[in-house]
């Protein structure tokens, strides 16, 4: 039983039942723990058994885009690195996701890739269910709730871009969910040589030629000045027509290729058979994965196994 005063000189008696109907909601917040510390013990004990958890990888890229006068226009480096070695000198960074909406992106090269694929064959989904090109918001709301889902432990930062019925429009989408709508923007290792470019050039209704020139010097500043960045420009131009329908996509791939090589090798670069050497079992498992690919290509193709077919393959197998 409790009391409490109601009116000056009267006092109510509250059964507990009563008293536990009348609390406020939200009390029993008060005494919950804002955090959970479960994992900062388990880490600890981790590493007291001698486990060492994996560091963050520094990660390396150039990407840009800008809103000119008729659509979007996005640029992107090519260099692709696996720590401090350069993995991939021409790789593609700029993703489709659907006709006139196209990302490009930083970070891990498989969370980036993955996660606009995805997204493209949800927008796809859309398209057919509404008959309708989706827009570029939808695109962006899809991206910002996949990435806001896992708490940034997917490392894709994206720029996105596309024209639609509204207009043209340009996004940064950051790992962790959170947008922003920008008339120009670049993320990546190499932004901040690339945003010195683009707030010194960047002027509104700029033409075509003059905005694809202005990425293109956005990028290259990232290349020649962030040690994750380097190798050639990719550029896509997504133009809205003057009606809204009659829109188009230019993607130009290696528009510039300012890091070429310039020494060849007079031999060339052909190496003869039997430079690299097999070892016996490396050669008896690759002969037996041949063998095995034939016989199920032959099932698909007859509906069976020929006994003439399975018989040469395993003949042939057995004489290497």
């Amino acid at each position: 039983m409790s009391s409490f005063l109601t009116q000056p000189g009267e006092v109510a008696v509250v059964a507990p039942q009563q008293q536990q109907q009348h609390q406020p909601i939200g009390v029993e917040l008060l005494h919950t723990p804002a955090f959970d510390f479960s994992n900062c013990k388990r880490n600890a004990f981790l590493s007291a058994t001698g486990y060492v958890a994996p560091k963050p990888m520094k990660t390396g890229t150039t990407i840009c885009g800008i809103i000119y006068k008729d659509g979007v226009v996005l640029g992107a480096d090519t260099r692709a690195t696996e720590g401090s070695i350069v993995a991939d000198k021409n790789c593609a960074k700029i993703h489709y996701i659907s006709k006139y909406i196209y990302c490009c992106g930083a970070g891990t090269a498989a969370d980036t890739e993955n996660v606009t694929d995805v997204i493209s064959s949800q927008l796809e989904l859309h398209r057919l269910a509404t008959g309708q090109e989706p827009r570029v918001a939808t695109a962006m709301t899809r991206l910002k709730q996949k990435l806001f889902q896992y708490q940034g432990h997917i490392s894709a930062a994206l720029v996105l871009g596309g024209v639609d019925a509204d207009g043209s429009h340009l996004y940064t989408v950051y790992p962790h969910g959170s947008v922003d709508r920008l008339p120009y923007a670049t993320m990546g290792s190499g932004s901040l040589a690339a945003m010195a470019i683009l707030e010194h050039g960047y002027r509104d209704d700029l033409e075509e030629k003059d905005a694809i020139e202005l990425v293109a010097q956005a990028i290259q500043s990232g290349i020649f000045n962030d040690l994750g960045s380097g190798s050639n420009v990719d550029v896509t131009v997504i133009r809205r027509g003057a009606s809204g329908k009659d829109n188009e996509v230019k993607y130009l791939r290696n528009y510039q290729t300012p890091n070429a090589r310039l020494y060849t090798r007079k031999g060339g670069y052909e190496f003869p058979r039997g430079t690299t050497e097999w070892i016996a079992g490396t050669e008896k498992k690759y002969q037996s994965n041949v063998s095995y690919q034939r016989q199920d290509t032959n099932v698909m193709e007859t509906g069976g196994a020929p006994a003439s077919a399975s018989s040469s393959s395993s003949s042939s197998m057995d004489t290497k």
